[in-house]
């Protein structure tokens, strides 16, 4: 999904966190939610649905029956220390699932969180985002696929507590995710994916 400006209606007003919740759960529309600020989401392009539909199908299949389960695009998740309401493209939530005040609709604790980038949001995901998803106490891997390249940037917490990155560039390479010991070929995550030479 794409970050816009913050929405027209909201940007003149910082909102509560409640009053984005009741707003949010009656819109058509996903919206970000950051310290007050309401920011309006949109479509994205095929190459990017395509990658995270791939992604997300091979991660269903793997995991069917285990702890960990991915969740797609219309998972919220919150980030309490830092105020993020946010829908990731893809998570991955192991062991029980905690949400906000038991709501069922704002998850707090995923192991790995996968964004596919696009041209808008790549500098956004990279930095601000990563910084306040960082907060996330349960997160151990943060995985960032390109749209227009073979291109994976996979950020995982090492046992010191400290990110380390690796890189994934060819399709014959295999993405380990560690914290679910689970392997997907980049091939498999581009299947079907036109890709800019």
């Amino acid at each position: 999904m794409e970050v816009h400006e913050p929405a027209v209606a909201y940007s003149k007003q910082k909102v509560s966190i409640e009053e984005y919740l009741k707003m949010e759960n009656a819109a058509d529309e996903k919206h970000e939610y950051y310290k007050g600020e309401i920011f309006a989401m949109s479509g994205a392009k095929v190459p990017h649905n395509a990658i995270s539909g791939n992604i997300f199908g091979i991660l269903f299949n793997k995991l069917k029956g285990k702890k960990c389960k991915p969740f797609n695009s219309d998972q919220r998740i919150h980030v309490p220390s830092n105020t993020l309401f946010t829908y990731p493209d893809i998570s991955i939530i192991c062991g029980e699932i905690i949400t906000l005040n038991n709501d069922d609709y704002n998850v707090l604790n995923p192991t790995v969180i996968i964004e596919v980038l696009s041209k808008s949001t790549r500098n956004y995901d990279r930095g601000e985002k990563f910084k306040l998803y960082r907060d996330i106490k349960t997160l151990k891997e943060y995985i960032l696929v390109d749209s227009v390249s073979i291109h994976l940037e996979v950020f995982r917490l090492n046992e010191s507590g400290h990110w380390e990155l690796e890189e994934y560039n060819a399709p014959a390479d295999t993405l380990l995710i560690k914290s679910i010991n689970e392997d997907i070929l980049l091939s498999d995550i581009y299947d079907g994916v036109k890709i800019e030479e």
